[in-house]
């Protein structure tokens, strides 16, 4: 999945909030995903997962979008907490819309550190 290992200990405290934002998204609506991105002005935004029968919508999707709905043209950095296995396309995807480089933090749903995909 991450294409670049980490430890929890290595993120910085920007970061580290992020990881905390997206975990209490999903605890808060007990979603599947929480997610949550910072923006080049530093603002940050979080979301769940959405799983409606009109419409799906990964947390880091809805994240993003929140973003780019408030006037982010960049990203800075990313986090999602997640039990799957794998980072999915369509959430990466939204963040290299805006940020082809931006650090993407993969955690469990108890916060472990999975790791950080870069591409």
């Amino acid at each position: 999945m991450p294409e670049q290992n980490s430890t929890a200990a290595e993120l910085s405290a920007e970061d580290a909030k992020l990881v905390t934002l997206a975990r209490g998204a999903r605890a808060r609506v007990g979603a599947a995903e929480g997610a949550s991105v910072r923006d080049q002005d530093g603002r940050t935004y979080a979301a769940a997962t959405v799983a409606l029968p009109s419409l799906q919508l990964t947390a880091l999707q809805l994240a993003v979008a929140s973003a780019v709905a408030a006037g982010a043209t960049k990203l800075e950095a990313a986090a999602v907490a997640t039990q799957a296995a794998e980072l999915d396309e369509a959430g990466r995807a939204a963040v290299r819309d805006l940020a082809t480089d931006a650090p993407i933090h993969v955690v469990a749903p108890d916060g472990t550190h999975v790791g950080t995909v870069t591409q």
